[in-house]
């Protein structure tokens, strides 16, 4: 029997030759015939949003939207077709023809606008970390299912190599069971100013900014340009929000997304059941400037359990057995200690290059005089076309199963990463009951579960 999909498109095919079928004739508006371009509108553009632009401009860019016009004015310019607003409510309610949006606001925003674009009928690629809060990670996860929608979370290594290495390793026994993981990263620090206080003092808004824009969901305070003590650095823009709490998720919310993406994919884990956090001297508004943070997972099928430390602000975990003395340390990295060994890999899950053969990047065993004799078990994981490629792929096939690092893999995973960020602005251990979504023994964690929102900037609530 012969669909009815596809009988359609054959039968429109064979009437119109090698004319483009319209998406409307296979099957609605989540499908466009490979052959024909998205209709992408970009939603903060001046940063990473113009990078994550760069690599879909085989596509009709149609719409670009940003608070600060000055931040986004180079790529104003690098896209003189495209519409330009300051709001995105009224870009998503003005411009129906937009297929998809891509997505790179600070970290508060993330949720709200993909909740609204999601909403709105469009596909959505957002920027790591996809949400700012435990519910909001939620939420989106079971909008987008709903809905059907195409949903990507800008985590680039999770299309490399590395990634499916370690995974088949791993999953072929190379180290045994793991037990035990360790991942870093040298944020914030020398990228952003954490352990700050709110400045007293308040800056006229520049002109090209719309400051109530850019706070959106947060709470309402003053524009501030830059402070002086302990060191000249901006306060808020650029990049500097992510060390506070209203706008940011801090060194987890930035580099453990992309770091312990091999830990989350490649294992089997359990449940969540605690985390705990060491960390410099808390303030009442930002980040600590450095953290280490404790998860313990339970046991699962073949998997034992597993305690992941996660360190940031320049800790850095003990090196692992084998590892030669003269070696340094990457700034950013992970490694597994299994039963029989350790394995060891670079930042954003990239592999290291071995000695005397620069242009191969592989995971390391550890010592490694292992390699010689290892032999590579089959690569049985697909390979990616590219993280953004395979986003656009999969809108237009309207398959989001097809982007890997959609909403329903991210989700969990976010959600898993911003209970850290939990024990460490409460500074306590926090058992967890992700079914109920619940710190069972600190009620006092609710608001941060599930926060609050200005007025026309919200989500739904009720999420379970």
């Amino acid at each position: 029997m012969i669909h009815r999909r596809r009988f359609l498109g054959m039968t429109v095919a064979a009437a119109f030759g090698s004319y483009i079928v319209p998406r409307c004739a296979l099957g609605g508006p989540k499908y466009k015939a490979p052959s024909e371009k998205l209709n992408i509108a970009g939603i903060g553009v001046g940063g990473q949003g113009a990078g994550d632009l760069k690599d879909m401009q085989s596509e009709n860019i149609v719409a670009l939207c940003d608070v600060d016009a000055k931040y986004a004015a180079r790529t104003f310019k690098s896209y003189p077709q495209a519409e330009v607003f300051k709001d995105y409510r009224i870009m998503l309610e003005k411009r129906k023809d937009i297929d998809a949006v891509v997505i790179a606001t600070p970290d508060h925003m993330h949720a709200p606008i993909s909740l609204a674009a999601l909403r709105a009928g469009k596909h959505v690629y957002v920027e790591k970390p996809m949400a700012h809060s435990i519910e909001e990670a939620r939420q989106m996860t079971k909008v987008a299912k709903e809905a059907g929608l195409v949903t990507q979370m800008g985590n680039n290594g999770h299309a490399g190599e590395g990634l499916r290495l370690m995974r088949e390793w791993i999953q072929a026994g190379a180290i045994g069971p793991v037990r035990e993981v360790h991942c870093w990263s040298d944020r914030p620090g020398k990228w952003w100013v954490q352990d700050l206080d709110r400045p007293a003092k308040s800056d006229p808004v520049p002109p090209t900014l719309e400051w109530d824009l850019w706070l959106g969901a947060a709470p309402v305070r003053p524009y501030v340009d830059k402070i002086y003590e302990p060191t000249e650095c901006p306060v808020y823009i650029p990049k500097a929000w992510r060390g506070w709490f209203d706008f940011g998720t801090g060194a987890l919310g930035d580099m453990a997304i992309h770091n312990l993406d091999p830990a989350f994919y490649a294992l089997d884990l359990g449940a969540l059941l605690l985390t705990e956090a060491k960390t410099s001297p808390l303030k009442k508004e930002s980040y600590p400037a450095w953290g280490i943070i404790t998860y313990e997972f339970a046991a699962k099928g073949k998997q034992p359990p597993v305690k992941l430390v996660w360190y940031d602000g320049g800790k850095r975990p003990p090196r692992p057995e084998g590892l030669d003395p003269n070696y340094a340390m990457e700034d950013n990295g992970i490694y597994f200690v299994g039963d029989k060994g350790v394995m060891l890999c670079d930042g954003w899950s990239r592999g290291l290059p071995l000695p005397g053969q620069p242009k191969t990047e592989v995971p390391w065993l550890l010592p490694l005089s292992k390699m010689k004799d290892f032999t590579p078990p089959p690569k049985t994981i697909p390979r990616s076309i590219g993280h953004r490629a395979e986003w656009i792929q999969a809108c237009k096939d309207g398959k989001p199963e097809d982007a890997k690092a959609g909403f329903d893999y991210c989700g969990p995973f976010t959600e898993s990463l911003l209970v850290g960020n939990l024990a460490v602005r409460l500074q306590k251990r926090i058992e967890w009951d992700a079914a109920a979504m619940k710190a069972t023994n600190a009620p006092e964690a609710d608001p941060l579960i599930r926060k609050s929102y200005r007025s026309g900037f919200g989500i739904s609530s009720g999420i379970a």
